[in-house]
């Protein structure tokens, strides 16, 4: 490792400095051929970073970990986690770094992190590595994420490695740079509770509640304040992957953050066919992340976290559990509130509706959508224009049209706002199918599909002229979505 001269950049190591037995200092494997595919040119302003020095040869080996700031300590981070039900008591980033913290043109702190840049003492045999097209995968959807408004961590760049990548077959290798506002997860916390060491797991909430969630540190209880806002923050979450139709895929305690913001996209995509029991992931056979199950692994993910806290809530241990479960059990309300509040914005309900009523035309629709296999996307968007009394768009979409022309005459009859639903509908997200072309064409140096996707993914909510293939279902010779880790 070296340091850049090039690119101006001071990286912080407060993590790595308040919380060390979280943190195994390591570097980045060399890469034979950094080449930069893709920059984020924007979130490099917002970080005070300058994309031209970036597109250095410096900046480019700092993307990929070679060149890192005087002073930086990249570290490897060390957490646990329930994947798919099993506990691992030692997991981390196997090939991952934080190079560290910046500053970014808002005064927020942000993590500059690093994925597939080797081998660390976390491996666990695996070879640290990763493929040019899971780290574009990451990229595009978490843009895309961030541009429909949801909380998220952000790519920064993708870069080439000129290292091959062995897995099915041997596929060309890249390192994905991506920031946060931080990489505590729910895993953090069942690591340090693991070692039994109470000071480090009081340490790591004091730091969590300082980047996160400030106002705990005023509460009563301030490590209880803590766990109610991350139940506040999740709720919210997953409420908004549920309505844009997103599935995490791998919604593992290692995978869900202090923040509430979205992390590690492997084997995600979004709904197609609105159907509950949807699972695009090639290794989640029993169907444990599907679509309709996210809010209830959701709130099982975080009755592991109040497990982990429990030391923090009270001395005596059985009035530690009984605040765990009486906040816990705020958790379906927090999420059906975020949830509503959606739907209503989705089908374009006015305030004052009454309950009843929009409980009923939100049920009897989704009912609908599932029987009939209706598009997720597009449908929403069309119900737009049925609203300005084109229902036309949206009855193309439906084979019950008896079913749904009932459906319209109640939800019209309450007076929608089309252009709530506007605002609120996207038009265009990451088609499963949209993607994969992409990534195959950038696997093989072709990187204008990617490119163009991004640049229409960037507006999600602005119908454009010349862009209706962006908007369009799978083709049938699609046929089933399937995607994998990446790993």
């Amino acid at each position: 490792m070296t340091v850049a001269p090039g690119p101006t950049l001071a990286l912080g190591d407060r993590f790595a400095t308040e919380l060390p037995e979280l943190a195994v200092r390591w570097q980045a494997e060399e890469a034979p051929q950094p080449r930069l595919l893709v920059l984020n040119d924007a979130l490099a302003t917002e970080l005070g970073l300058d994309p031209a020095e970036l597109r250095s040869v410096d900046g480019v080996r700092l993307l990929v970990g070679a060149a890192v700031p005087a002073g930086a300590t990249p570290v490897a981070q060390v957490y646990a986690g329930h994947q798919f039900g099993g506990y691992s008591p030692r997991l981390g980033d196997g090939r991952a770094l934080l190079l560290g913290e910046l500053t970014d043109a808002e005064g927020r702190l942000r993590d500059l992190h690093l994925k597939g840049s080797g081998r660390t003492p976390l491996a666990r045999g695996g070879d640290g590595l990763a493929a040019v097209g899971p780290m574009l995968r990451e990229y595009v959807v978490s843009e895309a994420m961030h541009a429909l408004g949801i909380p998220t961590t952000r790519s920064l760049a993708v870069v080439a490695t000129g290292r091959g990548v062995r897995r099915e077959t041997v596929l060309p290798g890249a390192v994905l740079a991506r920031v946060a506002s931080s990489h505590l997860r729910v895993g953090s916390f069942q690591y340090a509770a693991s070692t039994g060491d109470v000071d480090l797991l009081r340490r790591l909430a004091d730091h969590a509640i300082a980047r996160h969630h400030p106002a705990a540190a005023g509460a009563e209880q301030p490590y209880l304040a803590l766990y109610e806002q991350v139940l506040q923050v999740q709720a919210e979450l997953v409420a908004r992957w549920m309505l844009v139709g997103f599935v995490h895929g791998v919604m593992n305690t290692d995978n869900v953050t202090i923040s509430g913001e979205t992390i590690d996209y492997g084997p995600c995509a979004f709904l197609d066919v609105f159907d509950p029991a949807t699972v695009y992931s090639s290794i989640d056979h029993a169907g444990r992340y599907a679509y309709g199950n996210q809010p209830v692994v959701a709130e099982w993910n975080l009755a592991r976290l109040a497990e982990a806290m429990l030391p923090l809530f009270a001395d005596d241990s059985e009035a530690a559990v009984a605040m765990a479960t009486e906040a816990l059990g705020t958790f379906r309300g927090r999420y059906n509130a975020a949830w509503t509040a959606g739907m209503r914005a989705k089908l374009g309900l006015p305030e004052g509706l009454d309950d009843t009523v929009a409980t009923g035309l939100v049920d009897d629709l989704q009912a609908l959508m599932r029987e009939n296999k209706v598009d997720h996307t597009t449908f929403f968007r069309r119900l737009g224009d049925a609203a300005r009394g084109d229902a036309e768009p949206a009855r193309l979409l439906v084979l019950d049209l008896a079913g749904l022309d009932a459906w319209l005459e109640r939800w019209r009859g309450v007076g929608p706002d089309a252009a709530v639903m506007d605002r609120t509908n996207p038009v265009y997200i990451p088609r499963n199918h949209l993607v994969e072309q992409a990534l195959t064409a950038a696997t093989a140096d072709d990187l204008d599909p990617l490119r163009q996707l991004l640049e229409v993914l960037a507006r999600p909510f602005d119908e454009r002229p010349g862009l209706e293939r962006y908007a369009e279902a799978a083709p049938e010779a699609f046929g089933s979505y399937v995607t994998f880790c990446g790993t």
